[in-house]
């Protein structure tokens, strides 16, 4: 999967964070991109550049978190 596009600033992406995320700032915050892949980053560092994960590998990841399968 390519890098985040250059000319989408990162301001202009409404991020979430989950609502289990902890007061130490100790998680990730996603948003969607137009093509329907997700940035995901750092929340203790914004100013990181993101990482960009397709769909259906967020899909997978969600899944085993919820299954306990990664740790």
């Amino acid at each position: 999967m390519p890098d985040m596009p250059e000319s989408l600033p990162k301001r202009a992406l409404t991020w979430r964070r989950s609502s289990r995320s902890v007061a130490k700032g100790n998680c990730v915050e996603a948003a969607r991109l137009p093509d329907a892949s997700l940035a995901v980053r750092d929340s203790k560092d914004v100013s990181l550049r993101p990482l960009r994960v397709s769909s259906p590998a967020w899909e997978r990841f969600l899944a085993a978190l919820g299954e306990g399968g990664v740790s």
